[in-house]
């Protein structure tokens, strides 16, 4: 849906971010809510502003479990169109932050979540079994994929609401819309990396080090 709106956002010449507000103008609450975090998420991100040469942003926002996330996602391409994540700024209103690191916390944790999942996480079945077995066939999203995610919470006071999912679907949409912006095509199947885009791969050597240990048990 995200997608979407950023492809109906460049057919009409439309900045994505006015886009979506064009279409919250009413005075009601859950429209007013959704506004300002995409508001917020722009100013923080500094939406519009130039960015350093071979950046590109992608925006993305979603209502769920009566909290409204915005993101803004900032990648960098090179030469060969590799994609590398440099930021993440997500904006919530989950209404009061009864603990504003929890809050934090689990909008991070759940950016990796979605990124992750688009980028490169699959499972494939051969005759009804899955053919992974362990980290060294199954790449999970590792924390040097995504090493600055900024979180800004709005200040309310409507009842608390969920914060353990809601950043989740706007992730990769933003994600995606940002690779747009890099000039590549959309990606319409998942994950990614098995549908043309290109990720900076960085290898660890505690990667090394857990993938060996797995391998030998």
């Amino acid at each position: 849906m995200e997608c979407m709106m950023d492809q109906c956002a460049i057919e009409a010449g439309i900045d994505p971010e006015e886009f979506r507000l064009g279409y919250l103008s009413g005075n009601e609450s859950d429209q007013s809510r959704m506004a300002r975090v995409i508001r917020l998420a722009a100013e923080k991100a500094k939406w519009g502003r130039p960015l350093p040469k071979g950046h590109f942003h992608g925006f993305a926002a979603h209502k769920s479990l009566n909290s409204y996330v915005a993101e803004v996602c900032e990648v960098s391409t090179d030469s060969e169109g590799i994609v590398t994540i440099e930021k993440v700024t997500a904006a919530v209103d989950c209404g009061i932050p009864v603990n504003p690191d929890v809050v934090k916390a689990q909008i991070e944790g759940g950016i990796g979540y979605g990124i992750g999942h688009v980028m490169r996480a699959e499972l494939t079945l051969d005759e009804g079994a899955v053919s992974q077995s362990n980290f060294h066939d199954y790449e999970t999203f590792r924390i040097y994929d995504l090493s600055n995610i900024e979180t800004h919470i709005v200040a309310s006071a409507e009842a608390p609401t969920g914060v353990g999912e809601p950043s989740t679907p706007p992730a990769g949409p933003a994600l995606a819309n940002a690779i747009v912006a890099a000039g590549q095509p959309l990606v319409s199947h998942l994950p990614m990396s098995s549908n043309g885009v290109k990720f900076l791969k960085r290898v660890k050597i505690c990667d090394r080090f857990i993938l060996g240990f797995f391998w030998q048990e």
